[in-house]
């Protein structure tokens, strides 16, 4: 069963990885485009600007390839993760725990970090302290999936004591605690010039977000359905999951 789960997962990441690759071609480009137009201009007013080590149109190939890279991945270790959830949520369908799933890791590895650490479009920052600004966003994603599964421990902790919404706010309530310790210790990173366009780093990173909301929302649309379709193979009955769900999970005592 994990294998079958893995192979649909590194199926709908692929996928996933290519259509938001594809929506970052799409809405992001001309975003990145007039962001290198400005870097250039400022080039011009100080020294001539280097010739790129990869041309635009080996870039936007590479974006597609790194994009179905990176989704393969990623659906490699969302199909692992749902395994492991699998039926230990009640009796949720397969395809509520996809969905869920991948909602949630939206939030704790795109939409957090994003606020913390927002993107940058070329030309922004100084190439000095990229290796720090990279490990401050990673150690923010790191801090934020943790929060998550504290949060998820407890919700299952409180489920044979507590009535839903008391469980459910304090998971939430947990996960908004770490999220903003960590926020207080992180250091800020801001290396935006003051002349740089709002309107253009206001767009990159919604766009930027916009390809992870592409990505986790297709992956486990995907998964789901994947999940869903093997359901209704002949010879299995949707009355009787695929799984054996853990003795007393879901159950609310009150």
């Amino acid at each position: 069963m994990i294998a079958a789960l893995l192979v649909r997962g590194l199926v709908a990441g692929l996928a996933a990885g290519v259509l938001a690759a594809g929506f970052g071609f799409v809405v992001g480009e001309p975003k990145v485009e007039r962001a290198i137009g400005v870097e250039d201009a400022a080039h011009h007013q100080t020294s001539a600007a280097a010739p790129p080590v990869v041309s635009r149109g080996g870039q936007r190939v590479g974006l597609l390839v790194a994009g179905g890279l990176y989704g393969l991945a990623v659906g490699g270790l969302f199909a692992l993760a749902f395994a492991a959830l699998r039926g230990r949520d009640g009796r949720r369908e397969d395809w509520s725990t996809a969905i869920w799933l991948a909602g949630l890791l939206f939030v704790a590895v795109a939409v957090v970090p994003s606020l913390k650490y927002p993107a940058s479009p070329p030309g922004v920052g100084d190439p000095g302290t990229i290796s720090s600004r990279t490990a401050l966003y990673l150690t923010m994603v790191a801090i934020s999936l943790l929060g998550m599964l504290a949060a998820w421990r407890l919700a299952r902790e409180l489920s044979s004591r507590a009535v839903p919404w008391v469980r459910q706010l304090a998971a939430a309530g947990l996960f908004l605690a770490t999220v903003t310790v960590a926020f207080t210790v992180l250091p800020e990173v801001d290396e935006v010039p003051r002349s740089y366009p709002a309107d253009l780093l206001w767009s990159f990173r919604v766009s930027s977000l916009g390809v992870q909301l592409v990505l986790w929302s297709s992956l486990g649309a995907l998964f789901g359905i994947a999940c869903e379709r093997s359901q209704l193979r002949p010879g299995r009955s949707r009355r009787e999951p695929s799984y054996a769900p853990v003795p007393g999970a879901g159950r609310d005592d009150r």
